[in-house]
């Protein structure tokens, strides 16, 4: 009997989640979840100086759609504007590499907006608590130098706010 107890005990620390399992777990969304999660575990195992707040993964018509939303503001530690496009480039390439169905990585960066008091923050009437100050979205096959490149400026298919790129970076250019 108390070999039993002991097994059972044993047993049930082998289960306990890591970190990064119980971020994933809250931070994934989409009709994809279990990808998500997936996603999550990956990205998650990493502290990275921009915040991942959200992973989704979207399944349309055997389309799969990837999107990973960081904050743009409280980074962890001081990072120049190169740095935090080496840090999305590798976010992007873990998700495709956990996820090789994936056709489209989306990433984008926000930050909050204040609202007043009373304001409605959700539902049909709800105001908007964000703003997207970066975004990018990736096939699968592009290589990381073509991503760096396209990032380096915004275009018509990478966004970059000016006036958060001028603020938000160690030695912004």
């Amino acid at each position: 009997m108390l070999l039993g107890i002991g097994l059972a005990c044993s047993a049930a620390r082998a289960y306990a989640p890591s970190v990064a399992d119980l971020d994933a777990a809250a931070r994934a969304v989409g009709n994809r979840r279990d990808i998500a999660v997936r996603i999550g575990q990956t990205v998650f195992s990493t502290r990275w100086a921009a915040e991942v707040s959200q992973i989704s993964a979207n399944e349309l018509n055997g389309h799969l759609i990837v999107g990973i939303r960081i904050w743009g503001v409280k980074f962890h530690q001081p990072i120049t504007r190169e740095q935090f496009v080496s840090e999305v480039i590798t976010l992007i390439e873990r998700s495709f590499a956990t996820a090789p169905t994936a056709e489209e990585i989306d990433a984008w960066a926000s930050v909050p907006i204040s609202v007043g008091k009373g304001v409605i923050v959700s539902g049909d009437l709800a105001k908007p608590t964000s703003r997207t100050v970066f975004s990018i979205s990736v096939r699968r096959g592009e290589t990381p130098a073509s991503i760096q490149a396209r990032a380096a400026q915004s275009s018509d298919s990478v966004f970059w706010d000016d006036d958060w790129a001028r603020t938000a970076f160690r030695g912004a250019h």
